[in-house]
């Protein structure tokens, strides 16, 4: 997909628009999901705003052709690229953005690009690194970072299967049935691909760069993320930040919780 044009970028990524309002909300999935993890989202949004939803091009929505393994093997560059060429196409100045897991990672570093773009940002269980260094805290050790790989690389089927219901954290059948299907949508390579860039991530050096106002949610308990990561982000990112805690479990609150998240998304929303 490099230097796909901005109509191609549109339709290989499959970009929405729904809802009414003048002011605009973005809203960019995370790993293992698609823009319909956010369909239970949509009904609190588009009556005030207009809703730009999309692919992640990793996403299993989309067609693996046009996943250019060199392109997105840099860190999350290459999908901050995609985001701000989707809001320069959709002729997008001003907005809010929310963004889950990886895409608020993305979310983070397009802020820092164009800060002028975002009003707001809702970062749904973000992490700025996962991994444990030193004093800091990130969830994850390497040899078990490695451990995920391999097990996603000897039978991707499995590893899926057994990461779905821990994911989602609370017991939620219909959540974990959504999750698993979006999941193994995913080709097993590209999966794996992203999980890697992931986990080589570190965005610890640049939250003070970020200007825009955050917004932080948090659940009671995720598998990914310990709870300390809220407090770390709301000292560090240099916008001014607030902590929402919903009174849940898992990495997946837009799917497993949607009426908890909702009133805190409008909230956060309403300020933009």
């Amino acid at each position: 997909m490099v230097g796909a044009p901005p109509p191609k970028l549109l339709e290989i990524l499959n970009v929405r628009v729904v809802g009414s309002g003048e002011r605009v909300v973005v809203l960019s999935h995370g790993f293992g999901t698609d823009q319909s993890a956010w369909s239970r989202m949509l009904p609190y949004l588009t009556r005030d705003h207009r809703v730009v939803l999309y692919d992640l091009v990793c996403a299993g929505s989309v067609n693996p052709d046009h996943f250019d393994f060199g392109r997105y093997n840099n860190g999350l560059d290459a999908y901050v690229d995609d985001l701000l060429s989707i809001l320069d196409a959709l002729s997008i100045t001003r907005c809010a953005l929310v963004g889950h897991s990886v895409s608020a990672m993305i979310a983070i570093l397009a802020s820092i690009r164009r800060p002028e773009l975002f009003a707001r940002l809702v970062l749904i269980r973000c992490s700025p690194c996962f991994l444990n260094d030193g004093d800091y805290h990130g969830g994850f050790e390497v040899e078990e970072v490695q451990e995920v790989f391999d097990a996603m690389s000897a039978n991707y089927s499995a590893w899926a299967t057994g990461y779905a219901p821990l994911a989602v954290g609370a017991d939620v059948p219909e959540a974990v049935q959504e999750f698993s299907r979006t999941l193994f949508n995913i080709r097993p390579d590209i999966s794996l691909h992203v999980c890697q860039s992931v986990f080589r991530t570190d965005l610890r050096g640049v939250l003070g760069m970020v200007k825009a106002p955050c917004v932080v949610v948090q659940t009671a308990r995720d598998i990914s993320i310990p709870a300390i990561i809220a407090d770390y982000l709301k000292a560090h990112l240099g916008g001014h930040t607030t902590v929402e805690l919903l009174p849940t479990e898992g990495h997946l609150p837009h799917l497993s919780a949607p009426s908890l998240l909702a009133p805190v998304l409008r909230r956060a929303l309403a300020r933009h």
